[in-house]
């Protein structure tokens, strides 16, 4: 693992970044937050909790918290028009710095391309740079699965799809930032992970990060 000196160097290098987006780039979980608008909120976020903390495979986590909540596209729909996404602070500064100084950046997720699309457009991100999963409805609107091809659906997901965008875009060097344990496991291939603690701390993660930060500012400041 890199030292801190090591990892703030490849953060000013890089030439692409990918964020985690629940409880990194907004304050909540996504996927909790859909659980309580669907009636299903204990329940999901007990899950939600060992999943961050490794203690089961996320796909596993994934299949059993979406078969409790059992999301509708309308309930989806009504979902995304009554929340809007809180961004947390700091990250849309950081965001306009990163994209002033023409690295690429990405939104690499657990969570579902649906939630996340409006996150990506409240921070001027092009939609084709979320990396996420897809939820999958019958023709009824009722709730059929997820599309388990996606790389994030699965543990190990968000190093995949990071190889996938070095590979397919050629960068160099991508740096990953995160709240949770499949974030840590990004790197390598991501060539440096910044753990993010400002809205929940992950003890693993802030004891494994060589570089941990309460505060997006920190990371501006180190441009």
């Amino acid at each position: 693992m890199a030292n801190l000196d090591e990892v703030k160097m490849v953060w000013r290098l890089a030439d692409a970044v990918s964020f985690d987006v629940d409880s990194t780039v907004i304050v909540e979980e996504g996927i909790d937050e859909l659980a309580k608008f669907c009636g299903k909120g204990d329940q999901v976020a007990s899950l939600t909790k060992q999943a961050m903390q490794g203690n089961m495979t996320f796909q596993q986590s994934l299949t059993i918290r979406l078969n409790i909540i059992q999301p509708s596209f309308k309930q989806i729909k009504e979902f995304i028009h009554s929340h809007p996404p809180k961004l947390t602070p700091g990250i849309k500064s950081l965001i306009q710095a990163l994209q002033i100084q023409k690295k690429q950046v990405y939104l690499v997720s657990g969570g579902f391309y649906c939630l996340i699309a409006p996150v990506a457009v409240k921070l001027n991100i092009p939609l084709e740079n979320i990396r996420a999963n897809k939820l999958k409805f019958y023709f009824t609107g009722e709730y059929a699965g997820f599309d388990e091809n996606e790389p994030t659906s699965h543990s190990g997901g968000k190093a995949e799809a990071i190889k996938r965008l070095k590979e397919e875009k050629g960068f160099k060097t991508v740096v990953h930032i995160g709240d949770g344990a499949t974030d840590l496991e990004a790197c390598p291939p991501a060539n440096a992970f910044i753990g993010y603690g400002g809205n929940i701390i992950r003890e693993s993660v802030k004891a494994h990060a060589p570089w941990f930060i309460m505060d997006f500012k920190d990371l501006q400041a180190a441009l």
